[in-house]
């Protein structure tokens, strides 16, 4: 039987280097809500009840959502709203709505305080309509 040597004889064995602990974000539980707005207005009613029936054969699904069927077609508001879940507002002025208004609204507010809040608002320039 082979004799071991004692253990105070042995190498010592490098103890591994504590890593690092993963730094989690500090939290201070305040919570922060962005909200944005486009209002519209229908221009061209003609053209967007065109538009929203290709989009709603492109989109079936979501056309379906604002009651569309093969047997009950699209109310100009449904229209209005198909396009304006679809396209952004830059698309949409020429599909025969015009932009009245964009509004950002901004919380932050932690679990113990009131919120802080931030509303702007801008209308584009009015082009002579």
């Amino acid at each position: 039987m082979p004799r071991l040597p004692h253990p105070s004889l042995l190498p010592a064995v490098p103890t591994p280097a504590p890593r690092p602990a993963a730094r989690r974000p500090f939290d201070l539980r305040v919570h922060a809500q962005r909200i944005q707005i486009d209002e519209l207005i229908v221009t061209d009613p003609r053209q967007v009840l065109a538009r929203a029936r290709t989009a709603a054969h492109a989109d079936p699904g979501i056309a379906a959502l604002l009651g569309y069927s093969t047997t009950n077609p699209l109310t100009l508001p449904a229209a209005a709203a198909l396009l304006c879940a679809l396209h952004d507002p830059e698309e949409l002025v020429g599909m025969g709505l015009h932009m009245v208004r964009h509004t950002t609204r901004v919380t932050a507010a932690t679990q113990h305080r009131d919120p802080v809040i931030l509303e702007l608002t801008d209308a584009p320039e009015d082009d002579g309509r």
